[in-house]
């Protein structure tokens, strides 16, 4: 029996090129890219764009720079389209002619299914006026983004991101990888022994301050039991509160010193 090849999340995500149609402003070519990268996206075809290479798209691509480098440049839609077999119309305006417009979120499995079959493409228009009629019609379906209908108007390079960002979470199921610099703020959780150990030493404390009656506890450490329990307690933190602990002992030593 043939085994099938198995995709991975960026499998589906490399079959996708963004195509923008007649773009104006070069700057929206930069940012398009920027958006593109940030989802690992990386394949731009431009259609006709008025200015391009440009410095204002290279300086709005800030560090995706490769994308603009790499992008096809084609004459019409239908050369962009050469070997696309799937290709999807972004577009604000519901239209009778043409593919059925439908929500992006809607779209997106059957966009990341069709990678399976060769390239699809995500045709963007034209900034002021978006895409023409006849270039809905060169695509299978037609997707829009559910904004403020009192107002829709979305800039391209945050309409592009919009759309990179869907097909992202749905490549990866819902869960894409997060990659952090951070420096992480937790520690491991601390072990029983460990635990136990600081309820002795906050109970010994508690004594000498006077603040607990070992004669007549009542329901006092099992309160504190329940707090702590519920803060599951991590090493760092069973550490500080000992250090506090620790400074309390030692101030009572010193109270208790004989003057000379």
């Amino acid at each position: 029996m043939a085994s099938h090849p198995v995709h991975l999340p960026q499998d589906f995500l490399n079959g996708i090129h963004v195509v923008l149609s007649h773009t104006s402003h070069p700057g929206n070519i930069g940012a398009t890219a920027r958006a593109m990268k940030t989802m690992g996206l990386s394949r731009l075809t431009l259609v006709n764009p008025k200015r391009f290479p440009d410095n204002e798209a290279t300086a709005r691509a800030a560090g995706a720079e490769d994308i603009l480098t790499q992008a096809r440049v084609c004459v019409s839609l239908d050369e962009a389209l050469t070997e696309t077999v799937f290709a999807v119309a972004v577009s604000a305006r519901h239209r009778s002619l043409g593919p059925e417009p439908m929500p992006v979120r809607r779209a997106v499995s059957e966009i990341l299914e069709q990678t399976g079959n060769g390239d699809v493409a995500l045709v963007f228009g034209n900034e002021t006026s978006g895409l023409s009629n006849a270039e809905v019609q060169r695509c299978q379906r037609s997707v829009f983004i559910p904004a403020n209908p009192d107002y829709s108007s979305l800039n391209l390079g945050s309409a592009v991101q919009l759309l990179c960002y869907e097909l992202r979470l749905a490549a990866f199921n819902g869960c894409p990888p997060v990659v952090t610099k951070a420096v992480p703020f937790a520690s491991p959780v601390a072990a029983n022994d460990d635990v136990e150990r600081f309820y002795a030493h906050l109970e010994r404390v508690m004594i000498a301050t006077g603040f607990l009656d070992p004669q007549q506890p009542k329901r006092l450490l099992p309160k504190l039991r329940r707090l702590f329990g519920r803060a599951k307690l991590e090493n760092d933190e069973i550490n500080i509160l000992r250090g506090v602990l620790d400074a309390v002992e030692k101030a009572i030593d010193k109270t208790s010193e004989p003057k000379s």
